[in-house]
Parts: structure tokens; sequence; C-alpha cells
């Protein structure tokens, strides 16, 4: 190849390396022109443009375009399959791992995903993914469940939101008077609990009263019994 044939492909790998976020890299050695064009065509049809490359100056490209972890994928005859922007890369790597089993010659070796290095294995999951038509249609089911919700409160007549309020305060009055009868019930029975304390110390002075009459009595009638001894003394 002429040098400036190179320069020319060089600078057209260049190109696509940097307005492609994701590519698949695949060794198609032992493949027929009739199985590479059938892959290509298919390929084509969602999104992606399957191109054999010679490894010297993909090299060179890869380094131009700042594409530094292709350079390990290549080695050995080497096919690029290019996922333009509007492409379809479970698709792509749907096809390419389908075409591996049947041929059992395709072997993919990895690639990148939307700027980020993926191994053959990666490659092999994300073929397992249903179409991207039904991802986006998870992600904006995902998404927009939350708001309908609030368009259902917000569109809601203005009666049944009134009558949610109204309903609420109900149950906090309710709530409220079943906490504070507990409390009045605890007030009641300490205020009892002191009364039955405070009354015993009110009767101990009159429990002691006729004790001391009792000791007056004995003490009058002892002293009462000498006078009676001393004239028998006498006689």
């Amino acid at each position: 190849m002429l040098r400036e044939k190179k320069e020319q492909v060089v600078a057209e790998l260049t190109e696509r390396l940097r307005t492609s976020e994701t590519l698949i890299v695949a060794d198609y050695r032992g493949l027929s022109v009739a199985s590479l064009d059938g892959l290509r065509a298919e390929l084509l049809e969602v999104g992606a443009t399957f191109s054999v490359v010679k490894n010297t100056l993909t090299r060179r490209a890869a380094e131009a375009a700042g594409m530094e972890p292709l350079l390990a994928l290549l080695e050995g005859p080497s096919a690029v399959a290019f996922v333009e922007a509007e492409g379809d890369p479970v698709a792509v790597a749907k096809a390419l791992a389908a075409a591996a089993r049947e041929t059992r010659i395709l072997t993919i070796r990895g690639g990148v995903l939307q700027g980020s290095p993926v191994t053959a294995e990666e490659v092999a999951s994300l073929a397992t993914l249903p179409p991207i038509e039904i991802l986006r249609g998870q992600v904006l089911g995902a998404v927009t469940a939350p708001l309908y919700a609030i368009v259902g409160l917000v569109t809601a007549p203005l009666r049944d939101l009134v009558g949610l309020i109204d309903a609420r305060i109900e149950q906090l009055g309710g709530e409220t008077a079943d906490a504070a009868a507990p409390e009045e019930d605890a007030a009641a029975e300490g205020a009892a609990a002191e009364g039955a304390e405070a009354a015993p110390e009110a009767t101990e002075p009159e429990a002691e009263e006729p004790r001391a009459q009792t000791e007056a009595e004995t003490g009058s009638a002892d002293a009462a019994e000498p006078a009676s001894a001393e004239p028998e003394e006498g006689d």
C-alpha cells in the first residue's frame, strides 16, 4: 500500500474511532467471504458497520484518537464493528454472538462500550439483554411512575382533599384524648397514695394519751400505799 493511501486509511480510522463511542472487535480468521458479507448486512440493519482492518494502521489510529484500550485487542486478523450514534449496541452484540455460535469460527475479543473497555465476557452479557427499545421503555416507566402518582394527587377533587384532611384531624384528636386519659388516672392514683401515707402520722399522738394516763394512775396508787401502812406499825 502506498504511503499516501496508508495515511488516508489512518485518518479515516482515527475519525471513526473518535465518533464511535461503542465498538466490538472480533477475530474473523477462517470466516468465508459469504459469511462476512451476510454479517455486514445484518449489522447494517442495527446501525453498525463491520470492517476488516489492518492492525498496524488501526494501532496508529487508536493512538491518535486516544483509544488506548483498543490496542490490546488488535492481535491476529481483526474486524471491528463500529456502532453508529443511532445504532443499537445490544443488537450488535446479539448479532456477533449469534455468528460466533453458528460458525464456531468468529471469536469476539472485546471492545469499547460508551468509551469504557469491555471484555469478551461482558459483550456476551450485553447480548443477553432485551432490545434497546424495551430497555428504554422500562427505564421510562421507572422514572415516570412517581410522576403519575403526583399528578393524581394534584388533580383530585378539592372536596376529596378536604375530606381527607378532616378525617385526619379527627383521628389526631382521638389519639390525643386517649393519650391524656392515662395521665389523669395516674395523677388521681398518686394523690390517693399521698393521702394514705399522711393518715397514720395524725393518729400517733392519740394512741400515746392513754398510756400517759395509766402511768399517772399507777404512780398515785404507789404513793398512797405507804400512808396506810405506817399506822399498822404503830399499833
